[in-house]
């Protein structure tokens, strides 16, 4: 299974609004085939599976297909994954996660498990929920999944009090920024980080993926690269309620995922209007001064009032630190 999450992870970024997921088929003890959802419109994960499947004929009724989300049971772009388990033979599937669209939620695994197929669940599903957590707020909430990414020096500074933030991290953390814009959606930042640093906001390389690029806020200069570049017109300049924006990207625009880059006025307004799932604190430890631009543009707090988070994980990057975090449950 956890191959199978492997696979999946390569079509982040790609398949919305489909969740990324990965499928791999074994037969006594050897892995004879495996694939995943490529993009959006291509073949699930389990199709991609077993079109490679070799041609002679080869008896499945012994095989374990492991497929990190529920096989799916309905005619889309696609035809039901379902039938072509069925049609192929399988005897056993086992899978990470049941289908979270209240529509259709563990209507395939019936299918199967009445044709006679053993179903198994549950297996790594933690690390399957957390691939697929961007899918299951779209379709179960109608908003996307907001990541909260900011690089700050070790005492909560963006910036210098010119507004100069490059480079606050080294080249390993911004490396890895790039992998996070190539998982996500839409990129989103504000107007002023715009106007200061006329960011691309763009994934490089690409690798196939072409985020939106969302600008909160107003009076973008013409001359700005999100207006000139090969990606124009993945371009969104939006001002108002944050949430009715998210709202929208979701509904017209098919976007799952929202990695919000800052600044520190964007990241205060996510922040309290609850709006914010994870965040991802670059911090390198450099020490700016009180001057310096902070990391929420938020003043007035008391410690009564003050919100908790949890650490997910942290992670060495060169010199800095990558430290990833949830609302305290």
């Amino acid at each position: 299974m956890m191959r199978a999450i492997g696979l999946a992870k390569l079509g982040e970024g790609l398949t919305r609004p489909n969740p990324p997921v990965g499928a791999v088929l074994v037969l006594e003890d050897q892995v004879i085939a495996e694939g995943w959802h490529h993009k959006a419109g291509d073949d699930h994960a389990e199709r991609d599976c077993l079109k490679k499947l070799p041609p002679m004929p080869v008896d499945l009724g012994s095989a374990t297909l492991y497929v990190t989300l529920e096989p799916c049971s309905t005619h889309g772009r696609t035809p039901p994954c379902t039938d072509l388990i069925l049609q192929k033979g399988i005897g056993r599937v086992v899978v990470a996660v049941e289908d979270l669209n209240p529509k259709h939620a563990g209507r395939g695994l019936d299918i199967l498990r009445d044709a006679g197929v053993e179903v198994v669940t549950g297996v790594c599903e933690k690390e399957a929920r957390e691939l697929i957590a961007p899918f299951e707020k779209f379709i179960t909430t109608g908003l996307p999944y907001v990541t909260l990414k900011l690089a700050s020096t070790l005492d909560g500074r963006i910036a210098d009090r010119e507004g100069n933030s490059k480079w606050i991290t080294g080249p390993e953390a911004r490396e890895r920024v790039q992998e996070m814009r190539r998982r996500a959606d839409a990129i989103m930042v504000g107007a002023g980080t715009v106007r200061a640093d006329d960011p691309s906001l763009l994934p490089r390389p690409s690798e196939g993926r072409k985020p939106w690029r969302v600008i909160i806020g107003k009076d973008i200069p013409e001359s700005s690269k999100v207006w000139n570049d090969e990606a124009a017109e993945q371009t969104l300049v939006r001002s108002g309620d944050l949430k009715v924006i998210l709202q929208e990207l979701a509904q017209k625009h098919e976007v799952m995922h929202v990695l919000c880059e800052g600044g520190g006025q964007l990241a205060a307004g996510l922040v309290e209007a609850g709006l914010v799932d994870e965040f991802a604190f670059f911090i390198a430890p450099k020490l700016m001064g009180a001057d310096g631009l902070p990391n929420f543009g938020k003043t007035g707090g008391l410690i009564s009032g003050v919100q908790n988070l949890e650490f997910q994980s942290m992670e060495q990057l060169g010199g800095d630190v990558l430290l990833r975090a949830r609302w305290e449950q």
